[in-house]
C-alpha cells in the first residue's frame, strides 16, 4: 500500500506529476554533465539536415532518467495497484530495448544500435506478451470501444495483436518523432495529459496518477531538451514513452482514440511509411524533402524552434479532438 494511496485523486495527482516533473527538472542538469563526461554524446545521422552536425555530441541517454522518476512518483502514489505495476512494466521493458539500442551506439560511435529487424523482433516480442497479459484482466478486457458505434470485442487474440501493434507503433512513432530539441517531450506531455483527463473522468484512479507521473516527467525534460537541447532523451526515452503512452490508452480503454490523441506521432511515422514506398515504387521520387515530416519543413526554411511550436499547437488539436471523439 502506497503512503498516499488514502489521499484524494486530485491529491495523488499533483504529488505524482510534482515528484516526477522535480525529479526530472532537478536531475536533469547533473545528469547531462555526468553523461557528457562519460562520452555518452549522440552521433548525427549523415544524412540529417547541415545544421544538426552542430549537435553531435550532446549527451544522450537522458530518458533513463525520464523513467527512473515515473517510477519513483508511481510508487509512492499508487504502490503495487496492477494498473501501475502493468505501465510500468510496459514502459521499463520499451526502455530497456532502447537502452541496449543505445549503448552499442555509443560504444561502436555511430548512429545507429540495434539493427531494425533485431529491434523490432525484441518490442515485438514483448509487444505480445503485454497484450496477451492485458486482455485477460478484468481491468481491460478484450473490449474495444468505437467511436460513435458503440464497442467490439476482438477476443483475446485480436486484442493482443491489436495491443502490440499500439506498442511497438507509438514505440517507434515517438522515436521517429524524437529529431528536434524538444519535440518529443513535448508531444509526449501533451497526449499524456489526454489520457489522464480520460482516466480520471472515467473513475480509473491509478491510471490517472501514472499519466499525471508521465506528463510530468517528459514536460520536466524541457528543462534540458528545450533548444538548444542540452541533454537528449535517446532511444531508452523514446521508446519509453512511446510505450507509457499506448499503456495509457489500453487500461483507460481509450486504444482507438490514441491514434487521434497521438495524431502527429501518427503523421510522423505515416510520413516515414509513405516516403520509403513512394521512392521504391517510382524509382527514387520522393514525397518529401525528407523524412520524418519534422525535416521537410526544416528543409524548407523553417527555424527548429518555430516546428516545435508549430507542432505542438497541431499536438494540443488532436488532444482536444480526441477527447471529444472518447465523450462521444
Amino acid at each position: 500500500m502506497s503512503p498516499l494511496a488514502s489521499w484524494p485523486l486530485w491529491a495523488q495527482l499533483a504529488a505524482a506529476g510534482g515528484t516526477a516533473g522535480a525529479l526530472v527538472a532537478l536531475g536533469g542538469p547533473p545528469a547531462a554533465a555526468l553523461l557528457a563526461r562519460r562520452g555518452h554524446g549522440q552521433q548525427i545521422r549523415e544524412d540529417a539536415p547541415g545544421r544538426h552536425q552542430q549537435k553531435a555530441g550532446t549527451p544522450t541517454m537522458g530518458g533513463v532518467l525520464i523513467v527512473g522518476a515515473i517510477g519513483v512518483a508511481a510508487l509512492l502514489t499508487v504502490g503495487a495497484h496492477p494498473v501501475a505495476r502493468f505501465v510500468l512494466a510496459a514502459t521499463a521493458t520499451f526502455a530497456g530495448i532502447g537502452l541496449l539500442d543505445d549503448l552499442i551506439a555509443v560504444r561502436r560511435i555511430r548512429n545507429l544500435g540495434l539493427r531494425a529487424r533485431e529491434r523490432l523482433f525484441l518490442q515485438g516480442l514483448a509487444a505480445l506478451v503485454l497484450g496477451w497479459y492485458a486482455s485477460g484482466q478484468p481491468w481491460v478486457g478484450t473490449q474495444v470501444a468505437l467511436p460513435f458505434a458503440g464497442s467490439a470485442d476482438l477476443g483475446e487474440r485480436g486484442y493482443t495483436v491489436l495491443a502490440a501493434l499500439l506498442f511497438v507503433g507509438f514505440a517507434n512513432a515517438v522515436n521517429l518523432t524524437d529529431g528536434l530539441d524538444g519535440l518529443a517531450a513535448g508531444l509526449v506531455a501533451i497526449a499524456g495529459l489526454g489520457f489522464t483527463t480520460v482516466a480520471a473522468v472515467s473513475l480509473q484512479p491509478a491510471a490517472a496518477v501514472i499519466g499525471a507521473a508521465v506528463v510530468a516527467a517528459a514536460a520536466g525534460f524541457l528543462r534540458v531538451n528545450a533548444h538548444p537541447a542540452r541533454l537528449f532523451m535517446g532511444d531508452v526515452g523514446s521508446n519509453a514513452l512511446g510505450a507509457a503512452l499506448a499503456a495509457l490508452a489500453v487500461v483507460s480503454k481509450a486504444e482507438v482514440a490514441l491514434f487521434i490523441i497521438g495524431g502527429v506521432f501518427v503523421a510522423e511515422a505515416a510520413s516515414v511509411i509513405l516516403q520509403v514506398a513512394y521512392f521504391k515504387v517510382t524509382g527514387g521520387r520522393r514525397i518529401f524533402r525528407m523524412s520524418p515530416l519534422h525535416h521537410h519543413f526544416e528543409l524548407a526554411g523553417w527555424p527548429e524552434p518555430l516546428i516545435v511550436r508549430r507542432f505542438y499547437w497541431v499536438g494540443s488539436i488532436c488532444l482536444l479532438a480526441g477527447l471529444l471523439v472518447v465523450a462521444a
